[in-house]
Order: structure tokens, then C-alpha cells, then sequence
């Protein structure tokens, strides 16, 4: 979705117009690269092409429907997922037909609205818990919907999902039992483990999630019910799942976009994983320079999240991000070098909840805006 320049004339509050220049957006903005963003697309399209596996772009990532289709349309990606149902929602009433809710979803109210909307997409959802299989099923017996489901295997991060393949064959039994769901095989993500900076530790963490992933397959199969998907995988760790002969859906999201902590994520060659670049970007604004070493931008806790740690001058090296309050953002500045009102482009610590806080993606080529779109779930966290 592009968004006609001159639309915040008649009420619409975007940050900028198409074709203003950078230096024009209004701060803080959510900024893409576009070309970054569309060598990403193509890198990952490629690498599961050549590992014979198919990609569910994760949409928690930027919960736009605009990348999203873009992600199906371009970049590979055979449907997309969410974790929340009314990510699910948002998207599907965007045009999103295949949808999988990476998460449990428990509550009798959420469970009605998610069959309801199997009437308009193909909904597949994670099960860890035996008693929830009749309520899925009574829900979407009620809307004449189908709801397909993976069973959830805890592969290490201690989250959701079952500890061992009996306890998976038995729920996926009474799925298969169910009279209005589908069972469609397994959900193995690893997602603490795609953090681990060092590619050898990290080879030897996913391998225990390969190999749960692997013996519970095999335990399906001897009571005759074959996986046709097999979930799991993320920006960090893609390659070792999509080589490992038994996952056949990666759910990488952040690749997209990257982030300052993924930035630390390597592979045996001391380069970023993938060789991913930055594509997004917080765009802020220098509003004060009161000591000669120090400057204060318009971009502080409320402009990206610093739980993954606090953001990076891009392509500043002589310059640091040091601290943040609310409405405030420190940048050390030891030389001096910087003026009232310049623009800088941060890397966020952690994309996927920086990008929950803006409305609009501003996306920008040869320092020219030229699309705007909408965060369409923005806010969907129930």
C-alpha cells in the first residue's frame, strides 16, 4: 500500500510525503532501506530455494500486510506467521490467506474468533495442551471452519510445548481424532538459541532441537501420521535447520530488517548471519547540543525498545548512543561534530518491538521517499 502524497492534508498523521527527501521526514520515523530490504527479501528467497525448504516469513516482525505480501509476492514465502490472533485478524482482513499463529491459544473467546476466521484464510495454530483440542474443534464445528494444528515440542528455550515425543504422539492422536481439525505436524522452534553469538555454540543448541524434532517425527510415523509441516527456525539459525533433512518451514522474521543485536550474531566466517543487512532504521533528529562532547537527539525509550540493548549511529563510528528517557535519546559526540537539527539513522537493539511502536513504515531509496506503509497490526497483542 502506498499512500498518495498530500493525504495528511485530510487527515491522515504520516511523518512524510512521497518524494520528500530524507532530511524532510519528520522525527523520530520508522525508516526501511528499501534496496537493503529488497537484497534481504531476495538472499533469504534463495537460500531456502537451494536448501529445498519452504519459508513462513514471520509477520511478528513487522506486522505490516504490505511486507507481508511482499514477502509471498517476492520474497519466497509460502504464507506468513503471527503470534497473536489478532495479528491474525488484521492481516487476514489485508488479504493474508495463509496464516499460522506460532503460539498457544487457549482462551474459549480467542479460539471462536480464530475459527471464524477460518472462513477466510487457511489458520493453522500450536497446541501443548491436550484439554484445548475439544474446544478447537467444538469452535470451528459451530463456524463450519476447518483449523489445522501443530503440536508444540519445548526444543531448549523452556517456553511453550510438550518435554517428550509420547506426550506429542498423544496430542496429535486426539487431533487427528477431532472431527473439524486438520493435524499438520510440528512446531520445533529454538528461538532463544538464535541469539547465540557464536556459531559453533549455536550449531550444538539447535541440535538438540533437531533432534527432538527428528525422534518425534519418527514416533508420529509409527502410529501412522506423517508431519507435512515441520516448523521452526529463525534469522539466526536458518541454515541449520533448513540442512538438517528434517524441518521443512523455517519461520525466519527479522532477517528483513536486521537489528543491532543480530548485528553480533556471526557465521564461521566472522561475518553477520546470512549477510544480512540493516534495513531499518529509527531516523532521529539532533534537538540539543549542551555540553561539547554530548547531544541530545528526539529519539528515547519511547521511539525503540533497548531490551536487546541500546541502538548504533549507523555508519557513525565516532559516535555512541549512551542513554535514553522517555522523549530524550544521549549521543556521545567527543569531537563536536554534530549540529542542531542533523539527521541520524539508529539501528534499533531489537526490531520486532521498535517497529510495534510507529504507525508507519517510511520507505525511503536515493535518499527519496518513496512509499508509506501502514504498521497494520500495530497494537494486536490480544
Amino acid at each position: 500500500m502506498v499512500i498518495e502524497a498530500g493525504l495528511n492534508e485530510v487527515g491522515y498523521d504520516i511523518p512524510a510525503r512521497l518524494g520528500d527527501r530524507l532530511e524532510d521526514v519528520q522525527t523520530p520515523a520508522l525508516i526501511v532501506d528499501l534496496d537493503a530490504f529488497e537484497r534481504n527479501c531476495e538472499r533469504m528467497r534463495a537460500y531456502v530455494q537451494d536448501m529445498g525448504v519452504r519459508l513462513r516469513a514471520h509477520a511478528k516482525t513487522h506486522k505490516s500486510a504490505d511486507i507481508a505480501r511482499y514477502q509471498m509476492a517476492k520474497g519466497g514465502a509460502c504464507g506468513i506467521c503471527c503470534q497473536k490472533v489478532s495479528e491474525a485478524e488484521a492481516l487476514a482482513r489485508a488479504g493474508i490467506r495463509d496464516i499460522l499463529i506460532a503460539n498457544e491459544v487457549t482462551d474459549p473467546a480467542k479460539i471462536d474468533r480464530l475459527a471464524r476466521l477460518g472462513l477466510k484464510a487457511r489458520i493453522i495454530v500450536c497446541v501443548d495442551d491436550i484439554s484445548v483440542v475439544s474446544t478447537l474443534s467444538d469452535a470451528a464445528g459451530r463456524h463450519g471452519s476447518t483449523i489445522e494444528a501443530l503440536v508444540e515440542i519445548d526444543c531448549g528455550a523452556r517456553r511453550c510445548g510438550v518435554r517428550d515425543s509420547e506426550q506429542a504422539v498423544t496430542i496429535a492422536q486426539a487431533i487427528e481424532s477431532a472431527a473439524h481439525l486438520k493435524f499438520a505436524g510440528l512446531q520445533a522452534y529454538f528461538g532463544s538459541a538464535q541469539h547465540i553469538v557464536d556459531p559453533s555454540e549455536r550449531r550444538t543448541a539447535i541440535g538438540t532441537a533437531i533432534d527432538l524434532a527428528r525422534e518425534t517425527v519418527v514416533r508420529l510415523r509409527e502410529v501412522g501420521l506423517e508431519c507435512s509441516i515441520v516448523g521452526g527456525a529463525g534469522t539466526g539459525s536458518y541454515n541449520i535447520e533448513g540442512r538438517s533433512g528434517i524441518y521443512n518451514e523455517l519461520q525466519c522474521g527479522s532477517y528483513i530488517f536486521m537489528d543491532a543485536h543480530y548485528g553480533r550474531v556471526v557465521d564461521d566466517d566472522g561475518s553477520v548471519v546470512g549477510r544480512f543487512e540493516n534495513a531499518l532504521f529509527v531516523l532521529t533528529s539532533v534537538m540539543s547540543h549542551p555540553s561539547a562532547d554530548r547531544a541530545v537527539c528526539d529519539a528515547g525509550l519511547k521511539a525503540h525498545s533497548i531490551d536487546s540493548g541500546l541502538p548504533v549511529v549507523f555508519e557513525r563510528p565516532d559516535l555512541s548512543f549512551i542513554g535514553a528517557s522517555d522523549e530524550h535519546g544521549v549521543i556521545r559526540d567527543p569531537h563536536g561534530t554534530l549540529k542542531l537539527n542533523e539527521r541520524l539513522k539508529l539501528v534499533p537493539g531489537h526490531c520486532d518491538p521498535t517497529c510495534n511502536l510507529y504507525d508507519w513504515y517510511v520507505g525511503v531509496r536515493n535518499g527519496r521517499v518513496e512509499a508509506l506503509w501502514p504498521v497494520t497490526a500495530r497494537g494486536k497483542l490480544y
